[in-house]
């Protein structure tokens, strides 16, 4: 039985349909991401969990059980806001120890609880700091701590890391994932950030106009987009028109290209290929372009083509292929090259 399943979840808003029917299960210990770009109804989804919506049609079901009558304080859950919502007045211990107080936990354990996941977050010692004399990422970690205290069966974070800066983000989404895998609670987890969801997330929601466009492990959704706007959401921008071959292959403005699919297509039918950033190598024998643009990216060169035929590529190379306005030969990883469902 699975621990959370969101059956056929429908929600407007002034007759404007943000939800639109979507399904959804969540196992029991699974981290899953909502991921997707501003208004297409992550956020509303997560609040329909959580109690704070009401959905219009549909069922939210935790271990069976149907929970839309249940008032939200009643459902067990924890909930992480991205502006992390601490009260100011309240030093860290008071602000961790809220949820247990509500729960009528006794003094001794509220403390006992409050260092334990002071610990955890990998604040020890901070009991007695006022929240505004701390840092972004100490806020962050507090209210982490905070929505843990009481134990929820379900741990909801709605974009809790997106007031970071980008270097403090990567560092604590990695802390972030390793202390919910230490707790073992289940996590619902809405983030815009493609490379966020996939670092943090065992299975990835992608919702498009509060429709779910592909459900599945962060690397068959890379591998595997099943729709232009999900390839182009996740940046993959390498799309080539082109038509299906007898041999197999798929003649495109760059030659013949051998490629992976789902499934053949009958000879002659138009594909769209997705061809990857990691997928192009310089080396004779292949497509001739010219370097348009050259990038530094830290760990690879962003390296932007321009073909005769007008096709704009990129790819992220080791090293520069040659000079900006050179003309170079790429050969391309077959594996590298998709075939996007029709």
């Amino acid at each position: 039985m699975p621990f959370l399943e969101l059956d056929h979840i429908s929600k407007s808003y002034d007759a404007v349909p943000v939800l639109r029917g979507v399904s959804l299960v969540v196992e029991r210990g699974a981290v899953a991401a909502l991921l997707g770009p501003s208004g297409c109804g992550k956020t509303t989804l997560l609040r329909v969990v959580a109690g704070l919506e009401r959905a219009d049609s549909g069922v939210v079901r935790v271990e069976g059980a149907p929970v839309d009558g249940v008032p939200p304080h009643r459902r067990g859950f924890g909930l992480m806001f991205q502006d992390y919502a601490l009260f100011p007045h309240l030093d860290v211990a008071a602000n961790v120890a809220f949820g247990l107080r509500m729960q009528g936990v006794g003094a001794r354990e509220v403390r006992a609880r409050v260092a334990e996941l002071l610990a955890l977050v990998g604040l020890p010692g901070y009991e007695a700091r006022r929240v505004y004399a701390l840092s972004g990422g100490e806020r962050q970690r507090v209210a982490l701590a905070r929505a843990l205290a009481p134990r929820p069966r379900l741990l909801m974070l709605d974009e809790p890391l997106a007031a970071l800066d980008r270097t403090l983000r990567e560092r604590l989404q990695d802390e972030l994932r390793a202390i919910i895998r230490a707790v073992g609670v289940t996590a619902l987890y809405v983030t815009h950030d493609q490379a966020e969801a996939f670092a943090m997330a065992d299975q990835v929601a992608l919702l498009n106009a509060g429709c779910l466009e592909q459900h599945g492990p962060p690397e068959a959704l890379y591998r595997h987009p099943v729709s232009l706007w999900a390839a182009r959401f996740l940046g993959l921008t390498n799309l080539v028109s082109g038509v299906w071959r007898a041999d197999g292959r798929v003649e495109t403005p760059l030659g013949p290209l051998a490629c992976r699919a789902e499934a053949p297509a009958p000879a002659g039918a138009p594909v769209t290929l997705v061809i990857y950033p990691d997928a192009a190598t310089p080396a004779p024998g292949g497509f001739e372009a010219w370097v348009e643009e050259l990038q530094f990216r830290g760990q690879a060169y962003r390296v932007r083509l321009c073909h005769p035929s007008g096709q704009a590529l990129s790819f992220d190379l080791p090293a520069p292929p040659g000079p900006v306005g050179a003309t170079v030969a790429f050969t391309l990883d077959p594996d590298g090259v998709y075939v996007l469902p029709r």
